[in-house]
C-alpha cells in the first residue's frame, strides 16, 4: 500500500477516503456554480478528478491542476454561493493531496468543502445560520472512523475569521468530541 511521509504517514487509501468526503460535499453544490456561470467547465472537471482519484486511479497532477483551475473559476462567479461553490470543488480534487504534516491549515483540506456547502446551504436559505449548522450535523454524520482517525493525526481547525471557518470549527469539534 502507497503511503505519504511527513510527520505521520497517510495510505492512499486514507487519502480516497477524505477526498470521497470533500468530493460528496463538493457534489451536492456544485449546480450552485454551473446555474450561475454555465459554460465554465473547471469546478466540474476538478470534481470528476477527485472521484477519478477516489474511484482508484492514480493521484496525479490532474488533481492540482484542477483544483488551481476550480479556485480561479470561483473568481469569476458573481455571487458568494456560486464562489463557494466551485472552490468546494477545488477543495475535493486538492483533498487527494493532503500533506502528513502536523499543521493546523492542513484540516481545511479535510472539512472546508463540507463546511463551504454548509455557508452555500445557509446563502440559499436567505442567510440562514440554522441550515448551516444543520448540513454541518448532516457531514459530521457522514463522517467514516476512517476519516476521523486521520483528522486527530492533525491540530484543531485554525481561528475561525469568516463564517466558512466558523462552520468548519463546529465541524472539527464536533468529530473530535468523544462519542
Amino acid at each position: 500500500m502507497s503511503t505519504a511521509s511527513g510527520d505521520f504517514e497517510l495510505t492512499m487509501d486514507e487519502l480516497r477516503v477524505v477526498t470521497h468526503f470533500s468530493a460528496e460535499s463538493a457534489r451536492d453544490v456544485l449546480p450552485v456554480f454551473e446555474d450561475a456561470v454555465p459554460g465554465d467547465p473547471r469546478p466540474r472537471a476538478a470534481l470528476d478528478a477527485a472521484w477519478e482519484f477516489v474511484n482508484g486511479a492514480r493521484r496525479t497532477t490532474l488533481q492540482r491542476v484542477t483544483s488551481v483551475d476550480a479556485h480561479r473559476a470561483a473568481k469569476a462567479a458573481a455571487t458568494e454561493a456560486a464562489r463557494l461553490a466551485a472552490r468546494c470543488a477545488g477543495d475535493a480534487a486538492a483533498a487527494a493531496y493532503l500533506h502528513p504534516i502536523s499543521r493546523a491549515h492542513q484540516v481545511g483540506h479535510i472539512l472546508r468543502a463540507a463546511a463551504g456547502a454548509a455557508r452555500v446551504a445557509e446563502l440559499n436559505a436567505g442567510d440562514d445560520p440554522a441550515v448551516g449548522d444543520l448540513m454541518i450535523e448532516q457531514a459530521r454524520q457522514r463522517a467514516t472512523p476512517i476519516l476521523i482517525d486521520v483528522l486527530s493525526r492533525y491540530p484543531a481547525a485554525p481561528t475561525a475569521r469568516n463564517r466558512v471557518e466558523q462552520l468548519m470549527s463546529t465541524l472539527d469539534d464536533a468529530l473530535r468530541a468523544p462519542s
